[in-house]
C-alpha cells in the first residue's frame, strides 16, 4: 500500500471512531450539552485512534520511554488544534445551519478531512521527526 492510500485509510477509520462515538453517546445522553459532550468525546476517541495509527504504522516512530510517548502525544495534540478547530467550524456550523445530526456529521466527516490533509504536514514538520 502507498503511503497517501494507507495514511487516507487511517483517517476513515479514525473518523469512524470519532463520529461513532458521538453517535453513541447522543444515544445514550440527552442533555442540555449532548451535543457538546458528544463532539468532545468524538474528539477524544478519533485522537487516540489516529495518534496510534500515525505513530506506528505512518511514521514508524520508536518512542524511547513512558516519558518520550507522553511527550510526543502531547505534541502531536498540540499540533492538532488547529486541525481541531477546523473541524468544530464545519460540525457546529453545519448543525447551526441544518439542526440535524446526520448533516452535524457530513459538517464533521468533511472538517476532518481538510484537517487530516494539514495533520499530516504538521506531524511531519513538528511531530514524528
Amino acid at each position: 500500500m502507498t503511503l497517501v492510500f494507507t495514511y487516507a485509510l487511517f483517517a476513515l477509520i479514525a473518523i469512524i471512531a470519532n463520529i461513532g462515538v458521538q453517535a453513541a453517546v447522543m444515544r445514550i445522553y440527552e442533555g442540555s450539552f449532548a451535543i457538546e459532550l458528544s463532539v468532545l468525546s468524538g474528539t477524544a476517541a478519533g485522537l487516540l485512534v489516529k495518534y496510534t495509527l500515525d505513530k506506528h504504522y505512518i511514521f514508524r516512530f520508536p518512542t524511547r520511554d513512558a516519558m518520550h510517548n507522553s511527550k510526543t502525544f502531547l505534541l502531536y495534540t498540540a499540533t492538532g488544534i488547529i486541525t481541531t478547530l477546523i473541524f468544530w467550524g464545519f460540525e457546529f456550523g453545519f448543525q447551526e445551519i441544518f439542526q440535524t445530526n446526520s448533516m452535524r456529521y457530513l459538517g464533521g466527516i468533511m472538517g476532518l478531512s481538510i484537517g487530516y490533509v494539514i495533520k499530516y504536514q504538521l506531524d511531519k514538520r513538528h511531530v514524528f521527526r
